[in-house]
């Protein structure tokens, strides 16, 4: 990711080993503020309160703070404790409970002494992998660019994103982002729609952000801009990132995803889901078989930013009772292809 000029990864080991520095995304973009997170039970806070968020980063962030809880206590009991702390914070991802199995699987059988050191490597290399995984997305999602900008070479290629499936939900170069960012940087003339996705606003403050660090052009269009914006042409390609992809094929993600591909659909306009294997979920039937996390309703009815004079201010937007669904599923027949690790895939 190029933050302010520099290349820096999302995650990373704080000087000691000991902990781990993330960006607090709740502060951004107007503040860049990077958290240091030591033991179980920050990671637990960090997690669940949304300081780092999107499917891989939050796989990254448990498996850390699994090593971390060894330190503590390595026994079995300990880690099967810090397990059912960590992998209830969010229910829909499906990466969080696989890093932690990972995790898990890397520690057993080894006696409590040598534990921690294993679970810290583990993380380390789950970090590692993430990184290659969105980088081989972007490698295939950037033939699927060239693709469709050789269609209309005379203008700028079009595409719209929602919500954030960049490099601050993963540990680099993002899922749905990454053949952005790399065929920006390999020439071809790149635009990005992005939808504000409410309620907590990941497309206009964190995916803008992003963007806007790589010089990649793009403009901010209110959530239910979409469907305008491909009925009149103005979009060539639809690529979102994802929770959790099940068996079938259908795709759960940030709620408005779905309506989306919908109008993607009616529109003829092609709608990719960029994954990694680690979000595929191959134990879950279908989407209507995937728990949809319900979060505070606070998070619709009242928005944070700055005021004129720079002061960060929370101001209601509605006095009434509110629901605050944080997914939706887009069934697999609406799904174009699938951009993976392995290539672009037209089923799951």
């Amino acid at each position: 990711m190029i933050l302010e000029g520099t290349h820096t990864r999302s995650i990373a080991r704080t000087a000691d080993g000991k902990g781990i520095c993330i960006l607090d995304q709740r502060q951004l973009p107007w503040e860049i503020r990077w958290v240091e997170l030591r033991d179980l039970d920050s990671a637990a806070v960090a997690i669940r309160e949304m300081w780092t968020r999107g499917a891989p980063m939050i796989g990254a962030t448990a498996a850390y703070g699994l090593a971390m809880a060894l330190v503590v206590d390595a026994s079995d009991a300990g880690l099967d404790a810090a397990y059912a702390t960590l992998v209830e914070t969010r229910p829909t991802a499906i990466n969080l409970r696989w890093a932690l199995d990972q995790v898990r699987a890397a520690v057993q059988g080894l006696p409590e002494t040598e534990r921690a050191a294993a679970a810290y490597a583990r993380a380390d290399a789950i970090c590692d992998e993430d990184a290659e995984l969105c980088r081989a997305i972007g490698e295939h999602g950037l033939d699927l660019l060239r693709e469709l900008h050789a269609r209309h070479p005379d203008r700028p290629l079009n595409i719209l994103t929602h919500c954030n499936a960049g490099w601050l939900a993963t540990v680099d170069y993002g899922t749905a982002t990454a053949p952005i960012y790399l065929a920006h940087d390999a020439g071809i003339p790149v635009h990005v729609w992005v939808d504000e996705t409410r309620p907590r606003n990941q497309g206009a403050l964190l995916t803008a952000f992003e963007l806007r660090n790589h010089g990649v052009p793009h403009t901010v269009v209110a959530d239910n801009a979409g469907g305008l914006l491909m009925m009149q042409g103005q979009v060539d390609a639809v690529i979102v990132g994802t929770d959790r992809v099940t068996a079938n094929g259908d795709v759960c993600n940030k709620i408005g995803t779905y309506l989306k591909a919908l109008a993607a659909q009616d529109n003829g306009v092609p709608f990719y889901v960029a994954l990694p294997y680690t979000t595929f979920d191959p134990a879950t039937a279908s989407g209507a078989d995937i728990p949809i996390e319900a979060r505070s309703p606070e998070e619709l009815t009242r928005l944070t930013g700055p005021d004129d004079t720079g002061r960060i201010a929370t101001v209601r937007v509605t006095d009434s009772p509110a629901l605050n669904p944080a997914f939706d599923v887009t069934p697999a027949r609406l799904v174009t292809g699938y951009i993976t690790e392995r290539g672009v895939l037209d089923c799951i």
